[in-house]
């Protein structure tokens, strides 16, 4: 037996040193790729410990002190905060830690490059706490994702334009009709799942009429003849937006009667879990590596622009003129790079908890409930807000640049 022992402790040392031989490799080509990982494998170890979790944590003292024990849904709600604060934790010290670096040559650029195993130590023991920074900095999260969006609907047409050829012009055209048929189809099927006949569903009514009327103001305002605005953008933020509506009404409890689709989803099976939980966790993700990607919103002022051209695993593996390139400035900024994975980690937080204080009420459901309605409505609203404000801004304050 301390044979084996002795043998199993080795096999798993050498795991655990080849796993972090192997990843520390790709984090220094790419340290957005690692923590990209990192960042996911932790969405799942928390949506794990949601589902098997809740049994040992209630024989721990140091976590169930309590003189009545709290029900399975608050030990569940409770793993996902101890991990997504430590990932908030982790991100967050190493956005402070990265604020002025400018150049690879500081040594600070080395930590930022491999200092992601530090992330095992994060662990937080007041998930009070986490879930109140948590509904907060989620709102920042999705504010980031609009801010975002806007920005690569704005470049996608700008570049298209910039062509000036026909060709670009009938794709422009082409695109933009799909997403208005898109949206408009969409929104039939919105109406006919989530406002059944013999229920009173005016609230659900109201989302989609007023997502309609977003998508004819959009076209209206973008085709003005003051606005210096694109069909393209119109017709991708007015898909986006009635996606959104989808996915709030999607989100309403499964025993609601307006909810069309709770007749389908009653018995859930674990590769709909699955899906649903990889579906957020490759949203959350581009959205990170968008964010710390984009030169126009993140880069330090020493940066050159054109570094955000360069692909996320360089294809010239060669290790030449190392000097040369630590001289180099970084091409996006570190700090900014990990703001956005720590704001990231509490909106996971909240999708695995359904932005509610239990995952009871959602029935074991990834993000859903009514306060994940309500979340999804305004984040639709605030995209048409701004949608709107892009471009209605310059005419406003014309001696401004946006």
């Amino acid at each position: 037996m301390w044979a084996a022992s002795c043998l199993a402790s080795c096999c798993a040392a050498c795991a655990c040193d080849a796993c972090r031989t192997v990843v520390s490799g790709i984090s220094r080509r790419s340290a957005r790729i690692a923590y990209c990982g990192l960042f996911a494998l932790s969405l799942m170890v928390s949506w794990i410990l949601r589902e098997v979790a809740a049994p040992l944590m209630e024989k721990l003292p140091w976590i169930n002190n309590f003189h009545h024990t709290p029900s399975r849904e608050w030990f569940e709600t409770d793993a996902v905060l101890r991990v997504s604060l430590g990932n908030f934790l982790f991100f967050t010290i190493l956005a402070i830690i990265m604020v002025g670096v400018k150049t690879q040559r500081d040594p600070r650029d080395g930590l930022h490059h491999g200092g992601w195993m530090t992330a095992l130590m994060c662990r937080m023991d007041e998930p009070k706490l986490a879930e109140t920074i948590s509904k907060f900095g989620s709102g920042l999260f999705l504010f980031v994702q609009v801010v975002l969006l806007l920005d690569f609907v704005h470049k996608w047409n700008d570049t298209w334009v910039g062509y000036d050829e026909q060709f670009w012009y009938i794709a422009l055209f082409v695109v933009s009709l799909f997403c208005y048929l898109g949206s408009f189809v969409f929104s039939g099927l919105l109406f006919h799942w989530f406002t059944p006949s013999g229920h009173d569903c005016g609230l659900n009514t109201f989302f989609i009429v007023m997502t309609l009327i977003t998508v004819f103001v959009f076209a209206i305002v973008a085709l003005h003849p003051a606005v210096s605005g694109s069909i393209l953008p119109a017709s991708v933020i007015s898909l986006y937006c009635t996606y959104l509506c989808y996915s709030a009404l999607a989100s309403e409890p499964r025993e609601y009667e307006c909810n069309g689709l709770h007749k389908h989803s009653k018995a859930v099976s674990t590769g709909t879990l699955t899906l649903g939980l990889c579906t957020t966790v490759l949203s959350v993700v581009y959205s990170a590596v968008r964010a710390g990607s984009s030169t126009t919103l993140l880069s330090p002022p020493s940066s050159p622009r054109a570094g955000a051209g360069k692909p996320l695993l360089p294809l010239d593996k060669t290790e030449e003129h190392e000097e040369k390139e630590k001289s180099k400035p970084v091409s996006y900024s570190y700090s900014f790079f990990h703001i956005i994975f720590s704001l990231a980690s509490m909106y996971s937080a909240m999708l695995l908890t359904g932005w509610s204080t239990s995952v009871g009420e959602s029935g074991k459901l990834v993000d859903v409930g009514w306060p994940s309605v309500w979340v999804r409505i305004v984040t639709g609203w605030a995209t048409a807000a701004l949608y709107i404000w892009s471009l209605v801004a310059p005419i406003m304050f014309p001696e401004r640049e946006f």
